[in-house]
């Protein structure tokens, strides 16, 4: 019987060491976290703006000309990593976290929500987060990973969340974690810099040539 009960406890230990944590993953969380993704700025898309309005949970004081991200034009994907305070590049994609963005007056601007499994967190621990959104082109670009290489191009705006971290991840008889240290930010579009016009100019006349001769 003794051996029957240790067994079961090893058991029970080994699970809660794989479980995986889980997450709220919602950025509308009335009381907890109130965020939002907006839309380039006017009239410069080249701006970049990260953090709260007064308006959201917690008020900060960024303010925004872009609208709302909103509709199925739009993807988000979530990244993490284990333990607190890791690197934006140690970050991997969490599976299932690509989703479309919500409309309405109220809804607009956030992500449609789900209970995410975070298999590199584990269940009550402590994770880094990041938000990355990009246009989709139509449906086109199903990931971030083929999105940023247009994102980098000039092609699309897009645009990644600060880093934040998320303590408690729940499981079992734990409701999930919120994402209480998201903050709001914009999508922006980046300009090539001036040697990559160069070299798309001398692809092109070395193209010329090459059809002359």
């Amino acid at each position: 019987m003794k051996k029957y009960i240790i067994a079961l406890i090893a058991v029970g230990a080994a699970a809660s060491v794989l479980a995986q944590g889980t997450l709220n993953y919602n950025i509308r969380v009335t009381g907890a976290v109130v965020g939002h993704v907006y839309n380039v700025e006017t009239p410069d898309p080249g701006v970049i703006k990260f953090g709260n309005t007064a308006t959201e949970t917690p008020g900060g004081t960024q303010t925004y000309t872009g609208a709302w991200l909103t509709g199925t034009g739009w993807y988000a994907e979530l990244f993490a990593a284990n333990t607190a305070g890791q690197l934006e590049g140690s970050l991997t994609a969490v599976a299932g976290s690509v989703v479309a963005f919500r409309t309405g007056s109220t809804l607009g601007g956030t992500i449609a929500t789900s209970n995410l499994a975070i298999p590199q967190v584990p269940q009550g621990g402590t994770g880094t987060f990041q938000l990355r959104v990009w246009n989709n082109v139509g449906g086109t670009l199903t990931t971030w990973a083929a999105a940023e290489t247009e994102w980098l191009k000039g092609t699309i705006a897009a645009g990644k969340s600060s880093v934040f971290d998320v303590a408690g991840l729940g499981g079992g008889i734990i409701g999930p974690a919120d994402m209480l240290n998201f903050r709001s930010f914009n999508v922006y579009t980046i300009v090539p810099e001036p040697s990559t016009f160069a070299l798309l100019g001398l692809g092109a006349l070395g193209m010329l040539i090459f059809r002359r001769k």
